[in-house]
């Protein structure tokens, strides 16, 4: 047994404040690595250190609700916390003007609308007929909607009860447990995949190098010798395409989900 399983065990057995805090000291710079990653695609005014606050509070929730005789590793269910907390605190703070929030809806719907027609993502020239925009509009349009394109499975605005369900239950169910479950996350995965190979080059490079490379914004930019800001345009474009391909795909959420 490991000594974080042990120190988990010692937290269930007896409720150790001693090892709950070794635990959050250890994971802090989880904690800081996350909030940071949120805080580089937010305006200036969100307070770095209030985050990390808030992503806290969700090591803690993390701490109290992990079963270490559940097939999870911690640290996976750590960060889904951590990072739940700080954009629960984002969406409370409402910081996102309702006018952007309706613009980043209209681009979401229109990504899915399209995706269905056509059967892959759909381009910017076609966007920009359907919008019935130029392209300086659309991508005027895609900059603005980078604010609300966070992805986290408790966004009610994004995700139905059912999407959310079935996102929680792949996150903190033994996936060999229960058979449904299993089904579930492979279709999950497949999806996922799916529409990462239809993206755009540019666009699969960026969410490649962001998400397991673990570069910043401008040093992708450095590698794909962009602009940061084109950066933030292309994580945004195939976020939104992504979200649309699960949108469409998954028809039978409390099915999967109950």
């Amino acid at each position: 047994m490991s000594s974080l399983t042990a120190k988990l065990k010692n937290l269930k057995d007896y409720r150790c404040t001693v090892e709950k805090d070794e635990i959050i000291l250890e994971y802090a710079p989880l904690v800081r690595y996350i909030a940071q990653k949120i805080a580089s695609r937010l305006p200036p005014n969100i307070e770095l250190d209030d985050m990390i606050s808030c992503g806290v509070i969700g090591l803690m929730d993390a701490i109290d609700k992990f079963d270490p005789t559940r097939d999870n590793k911690f640290k996976t269910y750590a960060e889904f916390r951590i990072r739940g907390a700080i954009l629960d605190e984002l969406r409370s703070q409402d910081w996102v003007p309702r006018s952007v929030r309706e613009k980043a809806k209209v681009v979401e719907k229109a990504y899915a609308k399209l995706d269905k027609d056509f059967g892959r993502p759909a381009t910017d020239e076609e966007m920009c007929e359907h919008l019935q925009c130029s392209m300086d509009d659309f991508h005027e349009l895609i900059n603005k909607s980078k604010s609300v394109s966070l992805m986290n499975i408790d966004d009610a605005a994004a995700m139905s009860k059912g999407d959310k369900k079935l996102m929680v239950s792949l996150m903190e169910t033994s996936r060999s447990a229960n058979p449904q479950t299993a089904v579930g996350f492979k279709r999950a995965q497949e999806i996922i995949k799916d529409g990462i190979k239809s993206l755009p080059e540019k666009q699969r490079l960026v969410l490649s190098l962001y998400y397991f490379e673990d570069l910043n914004l401008k040093e992708i930019g450095q590698v794909l010798d962009v602009t940061e800001s084109r950066v933030s345009q292309l994580h945004t474009q195939a976020i939104l395409k992504l979200k649309a391909k699960l949108k469409n795909q998954f028809e039978s959420h409390e099915d999967l989900a109950s």
